[in-house]
């Protein structure tokens, strides 16, 4: 019995020994070898590569026909016709002021008017019954009838008498135009839509006092009306890539409320001088216009915008991330469990795509995770990640 309990304590002891020692030659087959690196990979496939000019600041989204406008004069609003959001035809009356004082003004004109009109059609008449005195008189002075000194007050008179009908006349015309500036001033008691447009915003309320606008006075505009039909984005570009860019060429746009998406554009002016502001890199700005009008029309000017011009590109050929080239055009391939560099001859490239003309194949996986010091050359590794190519293939 003593015999066999030895045995069975020998056995657990020898068991016991083994376990443990395959526990430290685990763990130190760990320290060894670690475990395998975990990368994202970006399968090589075919599409389109670009060589691309963007912006370098922010652009922003603008109406080429956008009206801050005021009436010609002060006074109280007596009405608004519209209001922000509010879609306004050309003619349309904006603002209306009080314009009683003004109306009083261009009746009075009238007034005058008549009282001018009647004053030269007597005036006139006077001229004329002076004219005919002084040629029945005329008539006589052969039979010496009438004296040359009556003939010479005749003459005085009838000279007299003409003036006074061409002053009248003055003084009519005057009067008229008195009208016409009277109803120039009531004219300028309505403010009406410049163009066809939706108002953006309106700094005034019916009773409060409004008052012309001048560029030179902090005064605001009573409203602002934008063209929907006319927004464009405009943007700087740096100043070396004034030789690259024309009008007509195509872009993309990207807006801060649609994140994730682009929009298709063409360039439609390029500045003719470039900016040289003291402190700040020099720049030219560049405009471009939305290919889709209907949705261009739906953006609010002022919302920032980023272009990007491409210049040329070339369709299906082999392109890989331009994130994965590491330095001297080296990237690294997953292969088997390991981390190969491959050398690879590259093409045209832009922010986001280089072409590879030679070094890799269709489909192999290049390692676009190259932000830990583990991910390098003859690691082990797994794939965490794959990335394929955009549905789009640009």
């Amino acid at each position: 019995m003593r015999r066999v309990l030895k045995w069975v304590l020998v056995g657990a002891a020898l068991f016991g020994g083994l376990f443990i020692a395959w526990k430290l030659s685990v763990g130190i087959f760990k320290v060894i070898r670690p475990d395998p690196v975990p990368v994202t990979v970006y399968r090589l496939a075919r599409g389109t590569v670009e060589e691309t000019v963007t912006n370098s600041k922010a652009g922003t989204v603008k109406a080429r026909r956008r009206a801050k406008i005021s009436p010609e004069i002060g006074g109280r609003a007596a009405y608004i016709g519209f209001r922000p959001g509010a879609l306004v035809r050309k003619g349309e009356v904006l603002l209306r002021i009080n314009d009683s004082d003004l109306k009083a003004s261009l009746a009075l004109t009238g007034q005058d008017l008549a009282t001018s009109t009647a004053t030269a059609r007597e005036a006139c008449l006077a001229a004329d019954l002076a004219q005919r005195d002084l040629k029945r008189s005329l008539e006589l002075k052969d039979d010496r009838i009438v004296s040359a000194e009556m003939l010479d007050r005749l003459q005085s008179q009838s000279d007299s008498a003409a003036a006074r009908c061409q002053a009248a006349r003055a003084g009519a015309e005057r009067a008229r135009a008195s009208i016409d500036l009277a109803r120039a001033n009531l004219n300028k008691a309505v403010l009406l839509a410049p163009f066809d447009g939706v108002v953006a915003d309106l700094k005034a309320e019916v009773g409060e006092w409004v008052s012309p606008s001048p560029p030179a006075m902090m005064i605001p505009p009573v409203f602002d009306i934008i063209d929907p039909t006319s927004i464009y984005v405009s943007a700087p570009l740096d100043e070396v890539d004034a030789g690259r860019i024309k009008t007509a060429q195509p872009a993309r746009l990207t807006l801060d409320p649609y994140p994730n998406r682009s929009f298709k554009g063409r360039v439609t002016r390029v500045a003719p001088y470039v900016q040289d502001i003291q402190e700040q890199n020099r720049t030219f700005e560049v405009e471009v216009d939305f290919d889709d009008a209907d949705f261009a029309r739906t953006l609010l000017p002022g919302t920032s915008a980023d272009i990007e011009i491409i210049l040329k590109a070339v369709e299906n050929v082999l392109r890989m991330p331009t994130y994965a080239l590491l330095e001297g055009d080296r990237v690294l391939v997953f292969n088997d469990g390991h981390l190969k560099a491959v050398e690879v001859k590259t093409g045209m490239r832009n922010w986001e795509f280089t072409e590879v003309k030679e070094g890799l194949q269709e489909g192999e996986r290049v390692v676009v995770s190259l932000d830990r010091a583990e991910v390098r050359e003859g690691a082990r590794a797994s794939i965490r990640d794959e990335m394929s190519a955009p549905k789009d293939g640009t």
